[in-house]
């Protein structure tokens, strides 16, 4: 069966999340073409170097956190769910503290309301779960513990299942980027970008370890791992078109990367943590990240 038959029964078995994924799509390409008509104008994004740059920041730290991969076969499960955890509580605090709340000033702002702005970040945090979860659905890709999933996977060399399940995980980590520096606010894309980076550092070991427990040899490992981190300069190019262009499009975008990474926050990563007996722990580092991101954001 080809991949396009494939594709279009497992879209009939799971009719709603392909409805939510073609809106979530739908709604980027609108955002995106609005932007591009921007910039045919000659009104660039403000911020797009800013963005770049953090992205690139993104890829380095994934890259570097990858790296002890070379020498290192595995780290002890626990110490891998605190790592995790303390990953995932610095996404949570970066979503509230970052993508949220601005999100939430902007729109009452530019709408002239609480309510209407209110509105327009839940609408973008609405996007951005639809998306991700027909993303989630559609793409095939392979979890560490619980194996392959997603329409023609069986058709997919391993490691590219591991490699679109990072995917997963980055692509929104970028947009977010993109998005909060949109503007060139130093403060609401400095913290934000912060917590990402540092979070990026364990989560690159995570995935390179995961590749070498899959029976991949070291360096291909970390060059693996190192080379997803790709996906988030390429994430923030599309956050900053999600939103620039019409005023209204800066909350929405904020909204839609926050919804975006606290689907993966609560779907992917926080699971993985809990699936292997140490709870308490990886609680304990969700809590540290959530303090220490809520301690930048203050700072910076």
């Amino acid at each position: 069966m080809s991949w396009a038959a494939t594709l279009r029964q497992h879209a009939q078995r799971h009719t709603p999340a392909a409805l939510g994924l073609g809106l979530g799509l739908l709604a980027v390409v609108a955002l995106l073409g609005q932007s591009l008509a921007q910039l045919a104008i000659g009104n660039a994004a403000p911020g797009l170097r800013l963005a770049l740059l953090g992205g690139a920041a993104g890829f380095a730290a994934t890259a570097l956190g990858a790296l002890p991969a070379l020498v290192l076969r595995k780290v002890p499960q626990r110490a891998e769910d605190v790592m995790l955890g303390f990953a995932a509580g610095m996404m949570l605090a970066a979503s509230a503290f970052s993508l949220l709340l601005p999100g939430l000033e902007a729109g009452a702002e530019i709408l002239g309301s609480d309510g209407l702005g209110v509105a327009a970040v839940v609408a973008g945090m609405a996007l951005g779960v639809l998306l991700m979860l027909g993303l989630d659905e559609f793409v095939p890709h392979e979890h560490d513990k619980t194996g392959p999933c997603g329409p023609g996977h069986e058709n997919c060399a391993r490691i590219w299942l591991f490699v679109f399940a990072i995917a997963l995980h980055n692509l929104p980590e970028g947009m977010a980027i993109g998005v909060s520096f949109s503007q060139a606010d130093m403060a609401v894309g400095l913290p934000l970008t912060t917590a990402i980076v540092l979070q990026d550092i364990p989560e690159g070991l995570a995935v390179a370890l995961a590749l070498r427990a899959a029976g991949f040899a070291p360096g291909f490992a970390v060059l693996v791992a190192a080379a997803t981190g790709l996906l988030e300069p390429l994430g923030a190019l599309v956050g900053v078109g999600l939103s620039s262009g019409l005023a209204v499009a800066y909350p929405v975008g904020l909204g839609l990367a926050a919804g975006a990474m606290l689907f993966v926050v609560s779907h992917e990563v926080i699971p993985e943590t809990h699936r292997n007996g140490h709870q308490t722990p990886a609680t304990l580092g969700l809590m540290a990240g959530f303090a220490l991101m809520m301690a930048l954001d203050t700072a910076l």
